[in-house]
């Protein structure tokens, strides 16, 4: 293995694979001073407020003159916003889909109104955070004891918030809450829901129940504290409708089912230099061979593609859907200044340290997940995705609450690349995590379930990493446990993204 990867002919950095001391030399430079491994060096003289580029794309400004050989990082480069003109649908590549006759499959849980889930679980919700305490209480219940006559029910999780109460009664954080709930509700890794509210709150369950046309049956249940009379009798009517839910849910059978029925979520957290050169192009490989079997796949984080936006926009099926990404891209920028932040507010202390420098730098990396298929869909927060291939949903780049809208927009499925390390999982939709370097990935091999460092200590190609991820993702869809779910993660993940006043 080289000690450093270069990604682009006309980019003025590389980025080096072990820590170099001074005096290395890297192409036709001269390292000046140690750099750390995954950090970026100068391969030409950059003068001060000339652009730095790497991926063929500019990544941040040098703040004063950087010479050749010097490590290029924080203290040298400067951040500032995008400034891009936007071309629509001006870099499609056609998809060869596979016949339906020719698909793969998975053995998945097929659900009456034709989704198909891949786990089992019976969920408890509530409406506000009043709430929460009588639903860990009723799913805390059913320990393992009580769980071992419903084997084919994978578990009963509380999903509790903070909000719900003090919050304005109209307006995007009360429509985001609901489509979270409702998205929660009809997630087909669910096969029974209880919703549990206290009754004065804002966030009114019948509200929900008329809003999206809900209605109570035997695997779906709504009550709140007040009308059932206090906490205590709550938690035991919450107890009596599970437990007349369980041989329900118990019946559920998998069954050969299309690779067409997953939606799989494209998440990076913790990450490093090397997740937009291993890990997330790995993934972006399995991603274009779902999209090719009809499945669907979801990107999010929005503050976390700043930068890299207009390379998303040519791929947009058509301007109507990269406009839809554009006009995301400008709430965000004057949310951020509402609440006097910047869109460089990532990368974080441990990004940082694992060699990356700006959040355009990040973006660029974090956007590979996507694969090369076109746009099809942008959709708001916890939204339901329904158009099938590559799509985008908006979300903070903080992963539990971007987890959170991605599940209640429909996927079945999980994905987490992470170069840092990353404690992450998620609950009903099991979560796979993908290191982006061997070192990591030895150091939490009991956290990680895929080395995407490989490629680079190994030798192994995109494809047969790509590959590999697709497969495992296939037998996860079958049942199989993630890493994570093995370590029962995925109770306290459920952050539903809080926007606008607290009152």
């Amino acid at each position: 293995m080289k000690n450093f990867i270069r990604l682009s002919e006309i980019d003025n950095v590389v980025t080096v694979t072990a820590e170099l001391d001074s005096g290395v030399q890297v192409e036709q430079v001269i390292t000046v001073g140690l750099v750390p491994c995954t950090h970026k060096i100068a391969t030409a003289k950059i003068k001060q407020g000339q652009a730095i580029r790497k991926y063929s794309q500019i990544i941040g400004y040098a703040s004063t003159d950087i010479q050749p050989g010097e490590h290029v990082h924080t203290h040298n480069v400067d951040f500032r916003n995008t400034s891009a003109d936007y071309e629509f649908a001006t870099d499609l590549q056609s998809v060869a889909v596979v016949p339906e006759t020719s698909r793969d499959a998975f053995m998945g849980y097929r659900r009456g109104n034709g989704k198909v889930g891949t786990r089992n679980y019976i969920g408890i919700l509530t409406s506000v955070n009043c709430s929460a305490t009588a639903a860990r209480m009723i799913a805390s219940a059913f320990g393992p004891d009580e769980m071992t006559k419903y084997p084919n029910v994978d578990g009963v999780v509380a999903f509790v918030h903070g909000t719900g109460c003090g919050m304005a009664g109209q307006g995007e954080g009360f429509d985001a809450l609901q489509r979270v709930l409702w998205g929660y509700a009809r997630n087909p890794n669910h096969a029974g829901i209880v919703m549990v509210g206290l009754g004065c709150e804002m966030n009114q369950i019948d509200w929900l129940l008329e809003a999206y046309g809900l209605k109570q049956g035997p695997l779906f249940k709504a009550m709140n504290i007040q009308d059932t009379q206090g906490l205590a009798k709550t938690v035991e009517t919450g107890i009596e409708m599970v437990r007349t839910m369980l041989p329900e849910a118990n019946k559920c059978q998998r069954e050969p089912c299309p690779v067409s029925e997953l939606m799989v979520a494209l998440q990076c957290g913790g990450s490093d230099a090397l997740s937009g050169i291993t890990a997330n192009p790995a993934l972006g490989y399995a991603c274009d061979l779902l999209v090719a079997q009809g499945g669907t796949a979801v990107l999010a984080e929005t503050p976390e593609i700043y930068g890299a936006e207009h390379l998303l926009t040519r791929r947009a099926c058509d301007e109507i859907t990269g406009q839809q990404l554009v006009q995301l891209i400008k709430w965000w920028e004057d949310y951020t200044a509402r609440n006097r932040g910047s869109m460089d507010n990532n990368p974080s202390p441990g990004n940082k340290k694992g060699g990356l420098t700006t959040i355009l730098e990040k973006s660029l990396g974090a956007a590979a997940k996507g694969g090369t298929t076109p746009l099809n869909g942008v959709y708001k927060y916890a939204e339901p995705v329904t158009a099938k291939g590559f799509t985008f949903m908006d979300s903070p780049g903080y992963d539990p609450a971007s987890v959170t809208g991605q599940i209640a927009s429909g996927c079945n499925l999980v994905t987490f690349t992470t170069g840092r390390g990353s404690a992450f999982g998620s609950k009903p939709s099991p979560c796979v995590k993908i290191a982006t370097n061997t070192e990591m990935y030895k150091r939490l091999i009991d956290d990680m379930d895929i080395n995407a460092g490989a490629m680079l200590t190994e030798n192994l190609s995109l494809e047969e990493k790509g590959s590999e991820i697709y497969q495992l993702l296939l037998d996860v869809a079958s049942g199989q446990q993630s890493k994570s779910e093995a370590q029962g993660l995925g109770d306290y993940e459920f952050v539903p993204w809080q926007i606008g006043a607290t009152m």
